[in-house]
């Protein structure tokens, strides 16, 4: 009989090793990019390593093996499910969005980057004519992809005060947020942050660094079904 310390070993192993399952193209190494099931076989493995953990730890001692590895096949084929839906909705927003626009597959959830400078004109908090569009195309995706909570984060650079790019970085979420809501999107499933400068991705000491920092990202969560 397998132990159940061995059981919730192997289990937790398999999770902690879904880091080095993802592409390593999306953090700066090789990898197949060419492959489109990438994100699809990511969503499995993942899937299955959360469902030998849950499967394992519903169990008794004695029952472990067993419930690791109906989670992990259960878990593996959910997340399969969620990879192939975020593979399919990524490409049909890169058929429709500005080619400015960053869209990142990470095979659990999307991000949709808008830069700030295509987005909002200096000080503001209105969402420029020319990015209308692209969210009105984003909210009808996401209203065909129902099966999702739609997370929108306001950042900035660190010029001014922090607790102005603070309240900027709120109104900007707000603003993008309410956009997609008159355009049909549920405001049950739109929840609106600003994390001001707390969370750049590029040195604030040069301008391109800070025209990277300053940005809107809508996070597509699928929801657990």
């Amino acid at each position: 009989m397998i132990s159940s310390k061995m059981t919730l070993a192997a289990a937790l192993t398999g999770v902690l090793a879904l880091g080095a399952c993802t592409d390593p193209a999306e953090y700066g190494g090789g990898g197949n990019t060419n492959d489109p099931n990438q994100k699809t076989k990511s969503g499995a493995l993942i899937g299955a390593g959360a469902g030998a953990v849950i499967g394992a730890l519903s169990k008794g001692d004695g029952n472990r093996a067993e419930g690791a590895l109906k989670g992990a096949v259960l878990g593996g084929a959910l997340g399969a499910g969620v990879g192939y839906s975020l593979d399919k909705q990524e490409a049909e927003l890169r058929r429709v969005m500005d080619s400015r626009v960053v869209i990142t597959n990470t095979g659990d959830r999307l991000i949709v980057t808008l830069p700030q400078d295509i987005l909002f004109a200096t000080d503001s908090t209105a969402v420029q004519p020319a990015l209308q569009g692209d969210l009105a195309a984003l909210a009808s995706n996401v209203q065909i992809y129902q099966n999702s909570t739609l997370q929108v984060i306001g950042h900035t650079d660190s010029d001014g005060e922090a607790s102005y790019n603070q309240q900027l970085s709120e109104g900007r979420a707000r603003a993008v947020a309410n956009v997609l809501i008159n355009q049909g999107v549920p405001a049950s499933r739109v929840q609106t942050y600003g994390r001001g400068e707390s969370q750049p991705v590029a040195s604030n000491l040069n301008a391109a660094g800070k025209a990277q920092n300053r940005r809107v990202e809508i996070v597509i969560l699928p929801n657990a079904r």
